[in-house]
């Protein structure tokens, strides 16, 4: 039964619920964070804003975004259902239909690759294609079977802010593979710290996660260290090349700091399950923070 169908049987109106649920398929807080970071991409590589073409940068990657995210639940509703975390979202809990679901996501992604290609560019299309292609058929297959996944998620969550980069310049040149560094770095201590937190889930849904894995979490907490050095070195690569001012270099290193400073606490075992929400805690304080404070230093003070 479609969501047509759905209205039409309930006379003038959905069942309750029916548009909450197909707006929760589309994860609509990570789907805004490939928002944020595409239109990040495009402020960083323009010293005049095209208002119209903003926006078309917006909603083409809003709905790749959420097509990724909705088809991401319509192959993955099995898994969902074995975990206490997951199984109340709209596919396991039986609120949607698969095959509703399945149109849905393809729909998004089809009309979200289209409208880029029209209204921007092929190179943004492009971008946004392969960000579908990368997470569902490769990172979403290999969750079952590999801990990796978390790298190769974290290079289609990397790919947002190079269509907005596309966008403006028609090309990728340093300053956008500077952002997909930091992009990708930043996400393995956000996800290592989630993977800690619901490992139990993930080892009850069958998924060699690194926190599943290495039930230690040592390697879990050396990956974060690691890659959150890295996040900050890059960080610094806008300040080093000068495309940001001397006021960037500071607050960038005051963020990394307190970053590092997470890192090193879920470095230790006896602090880890603790640590583990403080470093969740510090990535979401740190990315947005970064990615302002880049914006605002490029036009107020470069």
């Amino acid at each position: 039964m479609n969501l047509l169908e759905n209205v039409q049987q309930a006379g003038t109106a959905a069942p309750p619920g029916v548009f909450k649920a197909y707006y929760e398929l589309t994860k609509p807080r990570l789907s805004l964070l490939s928002v944020f970071t595409g239109i990040v991409g495009y402020l960083t590589a323009v010293t005049a804003i095209d208002w119209l073409l903003l926006s078309a940068v917006a909603i083409g990657t809003a709905l790749a975004a959420a097509s990724a995210a909705v088809l991401n639940e319509w192959m993955e509703r099995d898994i969902d259902a074995r975990m206490p975390r997951t199984r109340v979202r709209p596919l396991p809990s039986a609120h949607v239909g698969e095959r509703t679901v399945l149109v849905y996501g393809l729909l998004l992604g089809v009309g979200g690759c289209l409208f880029l290609q029209a209204t921007v560019n092929g190179l943004a299309a492009f971008l946004a294609l392969a960000t579908l292609v990368i997470y569902l058929l490769i990172y979403t297959p290999l969750k079952t079977k590999s801990p990796w996944c978390t790298e190769v998620g974290a290079i289609a969550g990397a790919l947002p802010p190079l269509i907005g980069w596309a966008a403006a310049e028609g090309i990728i040149s340093t300053g956008g593979w500077v952002l997909f560094g930091i992009l990708f770095t930043w996400q393995m201590p956000h996800f290592m710290a989630i993977a800690w937190r619901f490992r139990e889930d993930y080892r009850q849904a069958g998924l060699p996660m690194l926190s599943v894995v290495d039930p230690s979490g040592d390697r879990s907490a050396l990956r974060s260290l690691v890659y959150t050095l890295l996040l900050i070195i890059l960080s610094l690569v806008w300040w080093v090349i000068g495309a940001s001012t001397l006021i960037y270099g500071i607050a960038a290193t005051g963020l990394g700091i307190y970053l590092l400073s997470e890192a090193l606490r879920f470095a230790k075992e006896s602090e880890r399950d603790v640590a583990a929400r403080g470093l969740f805690r510090a990535s979401i304080l740190y990315l947005p923070l970064l990615m302002g404070i880049l914006v605002v230093d490029r036009f107020l003070f470069s």
